[in-house]
């Protein structure tokens, strides 16, 4: 049996409701990096894979026409 492909949540990854505006997105994502940056939490061996999730998610949320898909 196949796996199906799940779609992250991107919008869940920032802490944002899903009609929230380009500010809003750009807002959360700065708070969001600045929170799991690796170099903040360097006891911390998942702060890398957390950030990357942050910022897949602001690559998506911020090209408008993903952000349509």
């Amino acid at each position: 049996m196949a796996l199906s492909h799940i779609t992250p949540d991107y919008h869940a990854e920032l802490g944002i409701a899903p009609d929230a505006s380009a500010k809003a997105i750009k807002d959360a994502y700065h708070k969001m990096a600045r929170r799991h940056h690796p170099d903040h939490n360097p006891d911390d061996p998942e702060a890398a894979d957390r950030f990357k999730a942050v910022h897949e998610a602001y690559a998506v949320l911020r090209d408008t026409p993903l952000r349509a898909v």
